[in-house]
């Protein structure tokens, strides 16, 4: 007698694409346009950045990794080319209605963190709903404390920036740019002006926040430890996208679970 035939098993499914953030297609920069010095740094890139991915800009000096991120970061125009943004064109938007955009979409972490140093912590973190909405709400300021206390800074709201430690101002900066839960966080050089053991605790707390916030990272590094700890990595020379490729798995383990302070 056979056996009984086995019930057919479901094809392996792919794993799911994350639904495109932000389209760049044949961006160019050109400066002094017209001019004897005119100079294209950016030679018709084009990549995606989907929800949710976390991923590395690298390059040497020189390469256009910040003229693409300002691009990016709507702080400058492109010369020519498609950059848009859930489907909608960027190009071509007057500089009121990039601001709006770049407020409600975007935040930033820069190498130096740009804290004000009046201010304390709570409130350095409070201001992108100041500026956003003209106030800030007592929901608000919650939601400010709550992001610090995420952060490792629950007992340091009060604090100046001149009071803490060059590993925790970029955590306040961090909590700064996640306050409004952006989609996209744009990070230049965050840990550049950190120690190393500053530096992966820095980077081990934007991973926690990208996993708990789903947020979307682009993080411009010169350091290439960091760089394979992304899962996306993308690599500009001379204006060029030379590399667009997924990470080593295992290279991403190491301290990503880290959390306190320094």
């Amino acid at each position: 007698m056979s056996a009984p035939a086995r019930p057919a098993q479901p094809a392996p499914q792919p794993p799911a694409t994350p639904a495109v953030l932000l389209a760049l297609e044949g961006v160019r920069k050109r400066y002094n346009i017209g001019l004897p010095n005119e100079a294209e740094v950016l030679h018709g890139l084009s990549f995606t950045i989907g929800r949710g991915e976390f991923a590395a800009l690298i390059g040497p000096s020189g390469s256009g990794k910040s003229t693409l991120l300002n691009i990016v970061g709507l702080l400058e125009h492109m010369t020519a080319g498609s950059y848009r943004i859930d489907g909608v064109e960027m190009n071509g938007l007057d500089d009121a209605t990039l601001t709006l955009r770049r407020r409600s979409t975007l935040g930033f972490v820069f190498q130096f963190h740009h804290l004000l140093p009046a201010f304390s912590a709570l409130e350095n973190v409070t201001l992108p709903a100041l500026m956003r909405e003209g106030r800030i709400t007592p929901a608000r300021r919650e939601r400010a404390r709550a992001v610090l206390a995420a952060v490792g800074l629950g007992d340091a709201m009060g604090k100046r920036p001149g009071e803490l430690s060059g590993g925790m101002q970029q955590r306040v900066a961090i909590a700064r740019a996640l306050v409004l839960e952006p989609p996209l966080v744009l990070a230049d050089e965050p840990t550049g002006n950190l120690d190393t053991g500053s530096a992966d605790e820095v980077f081990a707390l934007m991973r926690q926040m990208h996993a708990e916030l789903k947020t979307s990272f682009l993080v411009v590094t010169h350091d290439p430890r960091l760089a394979a700890r992304c899962d996306r990595v993308l690599e500009l020379v001379d204006g060029r996208l030379v590399r667009d490729g997924a990470t080593v798995p295992e290279r991403r383990e190491g301290r990503e679970g880290l959390v306190g302070g320094s």
